[in-house]
């Protein structure tokens, strides 16, 4: 059986080097590009995307630093193997939306979640500042009322509470690693919304319950809540083909 695979819309480069290392990656994400495939010439690329060997060359070196590509004399540029790829690399995780991610990516990704999310809930209890509860009460009640409307802007509510969580955990490694979570969410929604308004009422409660355990000053019950959280939202993905 087939996984389905869902396209996000993709996101303009703010360079034209990100334009050509975006469009390369994803080439390679979808495997245009195989492992240990070596790249067209300079000469080649830079007539393909109309730009000039600097930009073409700043364009590598951007994909050499997140480990998609290695560049060695005489031998040119090739694919490097998926495993030496920096998964966490914000531009990695949006060129996998945007060349649509399945079922298993979204696996894969929640067993991370899991990993970290809870723990980040948990710190979270015990750290917390008034600032930190009140962005997070605010993305729970953007939540309530977006969930009327059943949009986009829920799931970007959404996100916004799980890395107000991430922030809140006055952990610097679990702050970063938000880049990941937005992804994760954003794609998860993108597969599977909430199938109907009391599924959607459901989703917010269960965010609810997080934000009143770090409330509470509760680790415990706030890190039950987190992981209930993402294996529910698994779930409405269906079994992994």
């Amino acid at each position: 059986m087939t996984s389905r695979i869902v396209s996000i819309p993709a996101r303009r480069g703010q360079s034209n080097h990100a334009e050509i290392a975006r469009s390369i990656g994803i080439d390679i994400i979808t495997g245009r590009y195989g492992e240990g495939v070596k790249l067209p010439g300079d000469a080649e690329l830079t007539l393909a995307f109309r730009v000039s060997r600097p930009v073409l060359r700043e364009a590598v070196k951007t994909l050499v630093a997140k480990g998609l590509l290695s560049t060695k004399a005489r031998v040119g540029t090739v694919v490097h193997p998926r495993s030496s790829w920096n998964m966490f690399d914000p531009d990695i995780l949006a060129w996998h939306l945007d060349a649509g991610v399945d079922r298993s990516f979204l696996v894969a990704i929640a067993e991370i979640r899991q990993a970290i999310e809870p723990r980040a809930a948990s710190l979270a209890a015990q750290r917390r500042t008034d600032a930190d509860l009140k962005a997070m009460q605010a993305a729970v009640d953007r939540m309530w009322r977006e969930a009327e409307h059943q949009t986009s802007a829920f799931a970007e509510a959404d996100v916004a509470l799980h890395v107000a969580v991430a922030n809140a955990a006055g952990n610097p490694f679990m702050r970063s690693i938000g880049a990941m979570i937005e992804a994760a969410l954003r794609a998860s929604f993108q597969l599977s919304a909430p199938g109907d308004p009391k599924d959607y009422a459901f989703t917010v409660e269960s965010h609810q319950r997080i934000v009143d355990a770090i409330a509470a000053g509760d680790p415990a019950t706030a890190a039950d809540a987190m992981t209930h959280v993402i294996v529910y939202g698994l779930r409405r993905h269906g079994p992994v083909a």
